[in-house]
């Protein structure tokens, strides 16, 4: 049986677009409720999207060091099927969050990878990301993907940063994931995704997971 990565669309913001990916076959798409985002959307726009999609689509809020009552509540107002945790949260934080866990991490080196362990368990996966000084995510910037291909990591992973057509088949047969979050490099703008780069991302997944 081939294997299939499955394939993320984060920095939803419009429900046009929101159909347009559920049609094409997006596994799963991610809101940012992060406010200094160029991303962000409101939890009621969110939850009028997530309404109008039709079954088997996951979907992820994004946070970043929120109060653990309001990713609660928002997980709960917009029926959530994920809650992605893009900052420092501690151990302790992930305990007090009702749905179902993605710890976010940013990757320098290979000694990044080390932060993973105290969270399993914890997580239904990782989202591992490039690790940048300032920003939490979406740099549009890659990590150096060797730094996975010894398949270290016992659980579930999702690779992120700077992912797009041009480089995600080599991603996928290098780290070998078990799905791809794609935002900037599927973009006309920020928080418009382009159907059509998202369509070629696919097909370069798509590719990479059958000569696997």
């Amino acid at each position: 049986m081939v294997p299939r990565t499955r394939i993320k669309v984060c920095g939803i913001t419009e429900q046009s677009e929101a159909e347009a990916l559920a049609r094409l076959g997006v596994d799963a798409l991610g809101f940012i409720f992060y406010k200094a985002s160029p991303r962000y959307i409101e939890p009621e726009a969110a939850r009028k999207i997530i309404s109008s999609l039709p079954p088997f689509v996951d979907t992820q809020g994004v946070f970043v060091n929120e109060d653990p009552d309001l990713v609660n509540d928002i997980a709960q107002y917009c029926s959530l099927s994920f809650v992605q945790l893009h900052g420092s949260e501690p151990v302790k934080y992930c305990q007090a969050i009702n749905t179902p866990i993605i710890k976010a991490f940013q990757i320098k080196d290979r000694e990044s990878l080390k932060d993973i362990k105290p969270f399993e368990g914890l997580t239904k996966g990782v989202l591992l990301d490039t690790y940048h000084p300032e920003l939490a995510g979406g740099t549009g910037e890659k990590f150096d993907w060797q730094l996975l291909a010894a398949h270290l990591i016992s659980q579930p992973f999702i690779l992120a940063g700077g992912l797009n057509a041009g480089n995600v088949e080599e991603a996928v047969r290098i780290t070998r994931p078990w799905a791809v979050d794609v935002n900037s490099g599927v973009e006309s703008s920020a928080g418009h995704k382009d159907i059509a780069l998202v369509a070629e991302v696919m097909a370069a997944v798509r590719r990479a997971d059958s000569e696997m």
